[in-house]
């Protein structure tokens, strides 16, 4: 069995961060965020939003409810305009694409650490104990 420091850990970990910055999806979200900052509608209406956003926060600041739920009312309107845009929609899918694909490795290295621990202590993969909670929990019984 090898034996690695942490920091041969962390430099194979800056691999394959340096792996995963050159996969497809993401080529595809600098293509898409490019696209998106460039688009002048999406841009306006992102101004716009972040113009109302504060309005609505000033009008709850000094109590003018009506004003207020009036502002948010746009606010979702402009939402729903902004979300109406392919290319925000295109944006979107590729966040959660990425995200999934981030936590799918995560989740991976995750279970496979526990299962190394399982196997180098003689314990059970399948019931997902060690050797000690395997014994523990037979003493348990008796």
């Amino acid at each position: 069995m090898a034996e690695y420091t942490r920091k041969q850990v962390v430099d194979e970990a800056n691999k394959l961060a340096n792996m995963l910055a050159n996969i497809e999806e993401i080529d595809r979200f600098k293509q898409i965020e490019e696209k998106l900052n460039n688009n002048e509608r999406v841009q306006s209406l992102i101004r716009r939003i972040k113009a109302m956003q504060k309005q609505a926060v000033n009008l709850q600041h000094y109590g003018k409810k009506e004003a207020q739920e009036k502002a948010e009312k746009e606010l979702d309107r402009m939402q729903a305009e902004l979300d109406e845009i392919p290319i925000v929609a295109e944006f979107k899918e590729i966040q959660v694409t990425i995200n999934d694909i981030l936590q799918m490795i995560s989740g991976t290295i995750a279970r496979e650490v526990t299962n190394e621990i399982i196997r180098s202590t003689g314990g059970d993969v399948l019931t997902g104990q060690t050797k000690a909670q395997k014994e523990n929990d037979q003493s348990c019984h008796h």
